[in-house]
């Protein structure tokens, strides 16, 4: 049996390889995706003050910051039983917006792109951001670099920093914003707006105008047909900060819709030993193992499982693209993979509008910006959308409000399972008997993942906070002269 192995993977954030083992015949026997980096922060959480947590868990990832933190605000609103004021829901619902598109922008453009506009087989040297800089020229380039900057600006101003914000505290937040601010922020949400429908052109004519793209996107290596979860609102559409969590099955059938602090009636997690990555599954379904379809137990959690999850979204010109996705792709629920990349832009344009529309709103100057708490800690669970898909932070206290419990379920966690299908089916499509394995067929293989857009510093973590390892030593000829492991 010979071993194919990626490693590192690579535009993703965080660490991660592939080993490919194909049999005597030289077909694709099986695939792993592994994941070797660990962070123990559910850990690290307990015996902290629980209202330390929102500053402590936005150190997770410098990508998503603002998805932890938002998250662990309203699991912390929820230990002290407290109600936030409408300003303070109308602040985060703004930052959170804003965080949508700036990690929107970056996934797509500097990682993603550069399989489409240079070319899934296309130069390994060319395959990044100096690739596309060089065939979509300069302007381009320049705008997805200064509207990242533009949304990260919206959340500076808002929280005091974009990255690491130390901003929700128990109830509320711990600054508002000036008229004069608010401004700035209409001003930026407005443009990046303009720049979230520039993207879907862009994703028309380098995409969806080249046949062979549109192909490969429908193409079997590239499906995965597995439940979908998404966080929806009142009336089933696509909700980032708030709402209800909804499982639709591979029909488009609703399996159940609940209260995120009943996550885990409905959800739990499978661990394998060549892993620090867990696999979540639906417990009605239990778990079978990598193995998709209606019977599995696997679901996904990411843009194009928000959209099949939801009857549509929440704004205008994002519902008139979401009709424009499914109608294109055949009607829902959509099960081709690498479509993530055209939800993530109709969800860039949601957010955009969203910013649009929060930044006008009269309470957002409002001087109400917190409820003190009075109720006794305890337990409390904070759910939203990451860009990476559905975000749980649960936290237990004692009396004193010192955390003794914490479990993180985080959007890529949910996604390993689909990841893993997806990677080998990749696999099976781009080795073929006979035919040498070449650089670009490895890298058809790493958009299987790359459309999830995985953040793995997020998603590794290990309860009894320990780090299994194993150490070979050998000497200058390759002979093993030690081996100790530590479990």
């Amino acid at each position: 049996m010979r071993t194919v192995t990626i490693n590192p993977i690579t535009r993703l954030e965080g660490h991660g390889k592939i080993d490919i083992f194909l049999d005597d015949s030289g077909e694709v026997a099986d695939a792993y995706f592994q994941v070797p980096e660990l962070r123990g922060f559910e850990k690290f959480c307990q015996g902290r003050p629980v209202e330390e947590l929102p500053a402590i868990v936005a150190r997770i990832c410098g990508v998503c910051p603002g998805a932890h933190h938002m998250a662990s605000g309203k699991a912390v609103d929820a230990v002290y039983g407290v109600e936030i004021p409408a300003t303070a829901r109308t602040l985060r619902e703004l930052f959170y917006a804003a965080h949508f598109v700036h990690s929107h922008v970056a996934h797509f453009f500097l990682l993603a792109a550069p399989d489409f506009i240079v070319g899934p087989d296309g130069p390994r040297a060319e395959r990044n951001v100096l690739g596309v800089l060089q065939r979509v020229g300069v302007e381009l380039v320049t705008q997805v670099i200064a509207h990242r900057r533009m949304a990260q600006e919206v959340q500076a101003i808002l929280a005091g920093r974009a990255t690491h914000p130390s901003w929700c505290v128990p109830g509320g937040v711990s600054k508002g914003v000036t008229e004069e601010q608010r401004r700035e922020v209409q001003i930026r949400a407005a443009s990046c707006l303009e720049f979230a429908k520039q993207s879907l052109e862009v994703f028309n004519q380098v995409v969806l105008a080249n046949p062979a793209y549109v192909d490969m996107i429908l193409s079997s290596p590239y499906r995965v047909t597995s439940h979908s979860m998404g966080l929806v609102d009142d009336r089933n559409r696509v909700a980032f900060y708030e709402g209800r969590i909804r499982v639709v099955d591979t029909t488009g059938a609703e399996i159940v819709k609940y209260h995120p602090r009943d996550y885990l009636q409905h959800v739990a997690e499978h661990v394998e030993p060549w892993s620090y990555l867990k696999f979540p599954y639906l417990r009605a379904k239990g778990w079978h193992g990598l193995d998709d379809g209606q019977e599995s137990g696997v679901y996904q959690a990411a843009p194009l499982a928000r959209l099949n999850a939801s009857d549509g979204m929440a704004t205008p010109l994002a519902q008139a693209e979401y009709e424009r996705y499914v109608e294109t792709l055949g009607g829902k629920p959509v099960h081709a993979i690498l479509a993530h990349h055209w939800a993530r832009l109709v969800e860039m344009v949601q957010a955009a509008e969203q910013m649009v529309e929060l930044a006008a709103r009269p309470e957002l100057t409002g001087a109400e910006i917190r409820t003190l708490p009075t109720a006794v800690p305890h337990e409390g669970v904070g759910t939203v959308e990451a860009p990476r898909g559905t975000l749980t932070h649960h936290y237990v206290t004692d009396e004193r409000g010192i955390v003794t419990d914490a479990n993180l379920i985080v959007g890529t966690t949910n996604n390993n399972a689909p990841i893993c299908i997806a990677i080998k089916r990749a696999a099976q499509g781009a080795i073929r008997r006979g035919e040498p394995v070449t650089d670009g067929a490895l890298n058809r293989i790493e958009m299987a993942f790359r459309a999830f857009d995985p953040c793995l510093s997020c998603a590794t973590h290990t309860l009894p906070g320990s780090l299994p390892m194993e150490v070979v030593v050998h000497d200058p000829d390759g002979t093993v002269i030690a081996r100790g492991s530590r479990r």
